[in-house]
């Protein structure tokens, strides 16, 4: 198992946000978080990924208690969080932010064969090489954002709302570029959405988390046929 949480809780301010929350996520899976805005999915995402302290609870990743070690132990242990302000540097070169992806790496031979790979499976990318990574459009900073991601090769890849604010047709290409990564690596990915018909179509399983407690979970079939996720997230 890659991924493990259990029973975490975590206070802002001494007002409980996530409440007994326990979640696993395999190699190789993708595992998607459902749920409204303010439920806890993205302070889910940060405390796996050291951002926040858990107040109570466990995480661990791969046999290993990840709870206590600070942001970039986790990250070396291969765990990579694309926040949802997707965290570039504006005013540098598409190129030169996928380099920094990498800056954890020393195979540089191997960084430069995974620079052209990614540009392969983002076409949009590699025509906009040289170009700042601030004049893309939304969506061509998301696959930006993902793709510098990748260059780290994580094991587990954490995406916080990757279709937010894109249009329809950007949405389905992250959701291709989503799908295109689970097929090609052995990567888990925790895929916090609030767009549950992309999410659920994409995941093998999923958590549905409502003010701050999982209050369903199981495979994402399952969870597109319940009758309270589809009144409450699919308008149905």
């Amino acid at each position: 198992m890659a991924l493990k949480i259990s029973n975490m809780r975590v206070s802002y301010s001494g007002a409980e946000v996530l409440k007994d929350v326990s979640l696993t996520v395999e190699h190789g899976e993708i595992v998607t978080l459902i749920g409204s805005n303010g439920a806890g999915k993205t302070t889910t995402l940060r405390a796996i990924s050291g951002l926040k302290r858990p107040a109570s609870g466990e995480i661990w990743f791969d046999g290993t208690r990840i709870d206590m070690l600070p942001p970039q132990g986790i990250v070396r242990m291969g765990i990579v969080h694309v926040p949802q302000g997707r965290g570039l540097f504006p005013f540098m070169s598409v190129s030169e932010n996928l380099k920094l992806g990498a800056f954890l790496r020393k195979d540089r031979s191997e960084v430069l064969r995974d620079i052209a790979q990614i540009l392969e499976r983002f076409p949009r990318l590699q025509e906009r090489g040289k170009q700042q990574a601030g004049t893309l459009s939304g969506g061509e900073l998301q696959m930006l954002a993902i793709a510098c991601a990748l260059m780290a090769r994580p094991r587990l890849l954490l995406l916080d709302e990757p279709s937010s604010g894109l249009a329809p047709i950007m949405v389905q290409e992250i959701g291709h570029a989503i799908t295109d990564i689970n097929k090609k690596s052995d990567a888990g990915i925790l895929l916090v959405e609030q767009n549950a018909r992309l999410a659920l179509g994409l995941a093998q399983r999923g958590y549905v988390l409502e003010t701050g407690s999982i209050v369903l979970e199981g495979n994402a079939k399952d969870l597109r046929g319940s009758d309270h996720v589809k009144q409450a997230y699919l308008g149905q």
